[in-house]
This record gives C-alpha cells, structure tokens and sequence, in this order.
C-alpha cells in the first residue's frame, strides 16, 4: 500500500473513532434519562422515542452511516485502482475535520443553519473521494 493510501485511511479509521464515541455518548445519556425517569427503556424501540438529551446524539449517531460512507467508497476505489493522490488525503482529513464539527454542532445545539454548513465541508470532500473514484475506474488520473 502506497504512503498516500494509508494516509487517507488514517481520518477514515479515525471516523470509526467518533462512530465509537457517539455509541458511549448515547448509551450514556440513554442511561440519563431512564434513570431520572424522563424515558423507559421500551421508549427506544422507536426511532423518535429519545428524549431531548439523547435524541441529537442519536440523530448525529444515525448522520455517521448516510453520505459519511461513500468517502470510505471512494477511498477503498481509489486504494484498489492504484489512484489515490495527496488531493484524496486532504479531502480523507476534510471529511473528519467536517464530521467533527458537525457532531460536535448537532449534539450541542439546535442551530439547524450552523450545521448545514458545517455539513458542507463533509459534502465537498465526499464529493471529491466519489468524483475522483469514478473517474479512476473510468481510466482518468
């Protein structure tokens, strides 16, 4: 595997991280509001059965498998295409800067614009891994 190729894996494993940290974040405060009696454990059955501290933590947690799965796409086609390039590195540590602030956005607050354009850098670097990825399976650079 190229330098390049690790590199770009490095945010994306570091993604995995925040997926993690999300899953304590919400076992945690899932934990919370049984405890204080805001929730019984029944109510997670739904989707939209979390209570108010746990509800954007689950929703961020739920963000981490929509647009967030094709950088790794993009990433593991241009790891199998030979393609990947210091551009595809940038746009891999992008992509995590943008998810972390994007979390750290959604989970604190409800400031909804904030948010959509935090949501843009994640998209932009998204865009960059996909767009490079077909191009690579297409024969380009």
């Amino acid at each position: 595997m190229t330098p390049a190729a690790v590199q770009m894996l490095v945010p994306l494993f570091l993604h995995f991280g925040v997926v993690v940290a999300l899953y304590v974040a919400l076992t945690w405060a899932r934990l919370v509001v049984v405890r204080r009696g805001e929730a019984s454990s029944s109510d997670f059955a739904r989707a939209d059965g979390d209570p108010r501290l746990s509800a954007r933590i689950q929703r961020n947690l739920a963000n981490q498998f929509e647009a967030p799965m094709f950088a790794w796409v993009g990433a593991l086609v241009l790891i199998l295409s030979h393609h990947v390039t210091w551009f595809d590195v940038a746009a891999a540590w992008a992509f995590l800067i943008g998810r972390l602030i994007h979390s750290w956005v959604q989970c604190s607050g409800d400031d909804v614009k904030l948010r959509g354009r935090v949501f843009v850098i994640n998209f932009l670097a998204v865009l960059w891994l996909m767009g490079h990825a077909f191009a690579a399976i297409l024969g380009g650079p």
